[in-house]
């Protein structure tokens, strides 16, 4: 029996694809680091004062981005996180896979082969319609997010607002 496109489509459920918020404090904390003179660290509580978020929590995120080689760490009194890499090598996809970790977003739960006329030996996963365009679309997603680097981005906020590298360092240094 051929399934019908139309039924397929309307037969799958599609999940959520919500990042959390600590990628947008990882990603903020990147462009941040990206600004600091070399040499320099930032610890956790200056990096999340800077944002007014909790230093347990953004700490965390930014463990995540050192066992991912985005960022590395230094103990002690001068310590703190620096960038491991230049900005430019730095993708926001690889800062969404540190934080929110490589699965993909959408993933097929076969709820077809549930369904009347459903067939026991075929793989749903790789015949529902909707997960073949969820996966189409989160490959682009992935695509666009790999074109995109933390330098990209620091060069594009430097272009519109000049200043905002010396009012970084200028702040990150009140918060010592």
């Amino acid at each position: 029996m051929r399934l019908d496109r139309d039924r397929l489509f309307w037969m799958c459920t599609i999940q959520d694809m919500q990042m959390g918020q600590g990628v947008e404090w990882a990603i903020h904390s990147c462009l941040n680091l990206a600004w600091v003179e070399p040499g320099e660290a930032c610890s956790a509580a200056q990096l999340a004062a800077f944002f007014a978020l909790p230093a347990p929590y953004l700490n965390k995120q930014l463990q995540a981005l050192v066992r991912a080689g985005i960022l590395t760490s230094t103990s002690g009194p001068r310590g703190g996180f620096r960038l491991a890499r230049d900005p430019d090598t730095i993708s926001l996809l690889d800062i969404v896979t540190a934080i929110e970790g490589a699965q993909e977003a959408f993933r097929c739960q076969q709820l077809l082969k549930n369904t009347p006329g459903a067939r026991k030996d075929v793989d749903y996963r790789k015949e529902c319609l909707v997960a073949q365009a969820m996966r189409q679309a989160e490959l682009a997603w992935r695509r666009s997010l790999a074109g995109q680097t933390i330098g990209d981005i620091k060069t594009d906020v430097e272009k519109r607002v000049p200043d905002t590298p010396e009012l970084t360092r200028s702040r990150l240094a009140e918060l010592r």
